[in-house]
């Protein structure tokens, strides 16, 4: 998943494969100077590890890291678990909400602060996007401004002031093959006991989400001013 993740994040930014650094956290918590010294930092998801079970080794000195490099206003565009350990970093609040699983493609509805964002505008008012979470963000900290929301999930997606920082719940590096792949890998996570015919329904109704994939690579546009 650590491969496919890397493979993702270079097919929706159009970079090559050596632009974008791979550094696991349940590794090593890497260095502030380390960070900083690359152009951006890109946050994906997670696999097993949940923000509101603090159940990722070393948790503690990776939100230390977070919170560093906010405070640096270093570029940062952040996915799913990436979203959710920047809001608990920064004071806000993740629960655990399996009551409110998106797991599939969703319609994702900006807010007024989204419509006007360098980035979000871009996109439609109603996106698909595709998703897999069970944590979910109940309150943003000050100084985080929520660009976009969902039927099961109020806070998708927000921008830290007027910093180059953005994050959404969703993912936009995976397109709808992409996150059929991950939802048979974490399957039991998900939908335990499924039988093949209902699992082939659930892959079906995963749809495809261009406009959302196109976020990345103006995130890259605007920051970097390409």
């Amino acid at each position: 998943m650590r491969q496919h993740e890397h493979a993702c994040f270079v097919a929706r930014t159009g970079l090559e494969p050596t632009q974008i650094v791979p550094l696991s956290v349940l590794e090593r918590t890497p260095a502030l100077g380390e960070v900083v010294g690359y152009d951006a930092l890109l946050m994906g998801g997670s696999g097993a590890y949940l923000v509101s079970k603090a159940n990722q080794p070393r948790f503690e000195p990776f939100l230390d890291l977070l919170r560093d490099v906010v405070g640096r206003r270093h570029p940062i565009f952040a996915a799913c678990y990436g979203f959710q350990s920047m809001v608990h970093a920064m004071g806000g609040s993740v629960i655990h909400d399996p009551d409110h699983t998106e797991v599939g493609t969703f319609e994702i509805t900006l807010t007024e602060a989204g419509a006007c964002d360098p980035i979000f505008s871009a996109l439609p008012a109603r996106f698909l996007a595709q998703q897999g979470h069970k944590d979910r963000a109940e309150r943003l900290p000050e100084g985080l401004v929520n660009l976009a929301s969902s039927d099961n999930c109020a806070l998708q997606a927000f921008r830290l002031d007027d910093a180059p920082v953005w994050a959404v719940q969703f993912h936009p590096e995976l397109d709808r093959d992409g996150n059929r792949m991950r939802y048979r890998h974490y399957l039991e996570s998900y939908s335990p006991g499924l039988s093949e015919e209902e699992l082939q329904r659930e892959l079906e109704s995963f749809v495809h989400s261009p406009e959302a994939s196109r976020l990345l690579p103006r995130f890259l546009d605007v920051v970097f001013d390409r």
